[in-house]
C-alpha cells in the first residue's frame, strides 16, 4: 500500500523559509511523478509545484522563483523548499504522487504552513 507522509510545516515570519518533506513507502518511488498542492481556509486546493520522474519541474506562477521542488530517489523523498514566504502562502500543504499513466493519485495527510508576524 502506497503511503505519503509529509513533515516540515510550522509557523514562520514573512520573508522566512521552510522546507517541506514527503516520504513515500510501498512503491517504486523513482517512477512516480510527485507534486505539492495547498489549501487555504475557505479556498479550493491548488497546485503548487510538480517534479517528474525525469526531474522536470513545473510551478504555480506565484511561487516561481521562491519555491524549489526536488527529489531524492535514494530516500524516497520529495522536498519543497519555500523561501521569501508571504502571508498568502499560509495553507495546508499536501503531497501528491502518481505512477506512469496516472492510473490513480496518492495523497499525504497534509502539513500546516502558517506565515505570520
Amino acid at each position: 500500500q502506497v503511503q505519503l507522509v509529509e513533515s516540515g510545516g510550522g509557523l514562520v515570519q514573512p520573508g522566512g523559509s521552510l522546507r517541506l518533506s514527503c516520504t513515500a513507502s510501498g512503491t517504486d518511488f523513482s517512477i512516480y511523478a510527485m507534486a505539492w498542492y495547498r489549501q487555504a481556509p475557505g479556498k479550493e486546493r491548488e497546485f503548487v509545484a510538480q517534479i517528474g520522474s525525469n526531474g522536470n519541474t513545473i510551478y504555480l506562477i506565484s511561487v516561481k522563483g521562491r519555491f524549489d521542488i526536488s527529489r531524492d530517489n535514494a530516500k524516497n523523498t520529495v522536498y519543497l523548499q519555500m523561501n521569501s514566504l508571504k502571508t498568502e502562502d499560509t495553507a495546508v500543504y499536501y503531497c501528491n504522487g502518481w505512477p506512469p499513466g496516472r492510473t490513480r493519485d496518492y495523497w499525504g495527510q497534509g502539513t500546516q504552513v502558517t506565515v505570520s508576524s
